[in-house]
């Protein structure tokens, strides 16, 4: 099927023929749908930790943390097109006409357009906008007042301004203070200097970014690291990574046949999310914070957030303490009956871990390899929060053709919503995945684990894309925290909804708690 040029291109991606050939079966088998067993919800599988837990947790990781190397990982190269797509679309269309002007008028609820223009000095960019246009001899409030919105925008989302509609999420100012407005990027960078910071007061960040980005994401962080490493007292060590070539996936045309560019070469597109477990895995820290670049609140709210993190970041110092503890008896071998039967409890108990029925005709010997096997992976703690009617995963316990049960966080693109079975079981979901997780990626000796071999290949995802008006498919990858860590250890620990606050929609941004008091 390929040429040598086709195979020289493979090569140069660093993606092996191989890889490239198990893609294409994809495309033509399909994905199976997770089968969904039951949801996650308080009393199964997810916890609930009441004011005194929450303390104990929370004194528990201040007192641990300085034993630990933590880092704040968040994946930042989504261009933020997306939140500016009824801008775009508006500038297009709008010529200024009275029956357009008197409709934004009367538009009055939080995602409309009128409402945006209405409340443009709410944003924490409005200073920076009217300096822009201030530069070109034009003034922001007389623009307003003559209702000139295409100028306007053209100042927010153009490099004769702003350039929003260019930039990642990270490099958009979104909350204001005192002393001016913070980027996303910051708002990170404040959060990482309250929870994780090591022995010596240093504060590790890592983003990821896109190549295009990452100069401008050097300079911004250079023009603020002094400012705030004197406000808390800290050091930040700040890395960056990309998307590796070579977890690029093959497209293919509606015929599952390579989709050809114009020159004749393959085309291959970025694989999703899941391809950052590469990135994550690089990384060779110790315990790892993960959360979306858009999931902040401004100082003024968030103390819970601090809270929450050193809850699920104590739970997780807890549970990998004793299972570090138990896989040194078990590497050991030299285990009493009832040591044995301790573990195993902890094991279903405490970490949520099926041990099938046969496990009762096992060896001795045998007893010893499962559990050991079973425990010697890497730990995510997952923040769920109620479901308010988000769009997404959720946390639920999943059967795999092997029949084991396991914890897993789930996207509705994965399920049969098809089936009644599964839709009843998807119904009766309490609770939503913001992303909000904290892992232990280092083995009981403490040697990294090679996070590659616990992804779940058969959770991949095929949607439908065009290019140069051809229609086409791309696969991705199994996501980050859905397949990619199909085979952690899961724990799955309710969070308070406050601590969920995402901006999809540049009007997000209006929202009270994106707001100064």
């Amino acid at each position: 099927m390929f040429t040598e040029k086709d195979l020289q291109q493979i090569k140069s991606k660093g993606i092996s023929p191989e890889t490239v050939e198990k893609q294409l079966e994809h495309f033509k088998t399909g994905f199976p749908f997770i089968h969904l067993a039951a949801p996650a919800v308080p009393g199964n599988g997810l916890l609930s930790f009441d004011e005194n837990e929450v303390e104990e947790l929370k004194v528990f990781f201040d007192e641990n943390k300085a034993d630990y190397e933590i880092l704040k990982f968040v994946p930042a190269s989504g261009a933020a097109s997306r939140m500016f797509k009824k801008l775009f679309t508006f500038r297009q269309a709008f010529s200024g006409t009275k029956a357009e002007i008197d409709r934004l008028e009367r538009e009055n609820d939080l995602q409309s357009l009128g409402y945006f223009f209405k409340n443009l000095e709410k944003f924490a960019f409005y200073n920076l906008l009217s300096d822009a246009l201030q530069k070109e001899g034009l003034d922001l409030k007389t623009l307003r007042q003559q209702k000139d919105y295409n100028t306007i925008l053209d100042y927010i989302l153009t490099d004769k301004g702003l350039n929003y509609g260019l930039l990642p999420k990270a490099l958009l100012h979104f909350h204001l203070y005192p002393d001016g407005a913070r980027q996303a990027f910051e708002e990170h960078l404040v959060e990482a200097a309250h929870y994780a910071t090591d022995k010596d007061n240093v504060a590790r960040v890592h983003f990821t970014v896109s190549p295009e980005h990452q100069q401008e994401f050097e300079k911004s962080v250079k023009s603020v690291r002094e400012k705030y490493e004197n406000l808390f007292g800290v050091r930040f060590h700040v890395s960056f990574s990309q998307q590796k070539p070579s977890t690029d996936t093959i497209a293919v045309d509606l015929n599952n046949e390579p989709f050809r560019n114009a020159d004749g070469s393959l085309l291959f597109r970025p694989g999703g999310h899941g391809a950052l477990i590469e990135n994550l895995n690089d990384l060779k820290s110790e315990i790892i914070f993960v959360k979306n670049i858009d999931n902040i609140v401004p100082d003024r709210l968030r103390d819970t957030t601090y809270l929450y993190k050193k809850v699920i970041g104590g739970f997780l110092f807890r549970l990998q303490q004793k299972t570090f503890e138990y896989l040194d008896m078990l590497e050991d071998g030299n285990i009493s009956d009832g040591e044995l039967e301790e573990i195993k409890t902890f094991t279903r108990e405490q970490l949520n871990i099926f041990i099938p029925a046969a496990y009762k005709g096992y060896e001795k010997m045998e007893k010893i390899d499962f559990l050991f096997n079973k425990l010697n992976r890497p730990i995510r703690v997952a923040g769920m929060v109620k479901n308010e009617g988000e769009p997404g995963g959720g946390p639920f316990w999943v059967v795999n053709e092997e029949d084991e049960l396991s914890l897993q966080i789930v996207e509705s693109s994965q399920m049969n919503l098809k089936d009644a079975e599964q839709q009843k079981i998807v119904s009766g979901a309490t609770h939503f995945n913001p992303v909000d997780l904290v892992c232990g990626v280092r083995d009981f000796k403490g040697n990294p684990f090679d996070l590659r071999e616990f992804v779940d290949p058969q959770t991949g995802f095929i949607s439908v894309k065009s290019k140069d008006g051809r229609e086409l498919k791309a696969q991705e990858l199994p996501g980050l925290w859905n397949g990619a860590m199909a085979d952690w250890i899961t724990l799955f620990v309710e969070t308070p909804l406050i601590t969920f606050n995402p901006v999809k929609t540049i009007n997000d941004l209006l929202r009270p708690q994106h707001q100064p008091e």
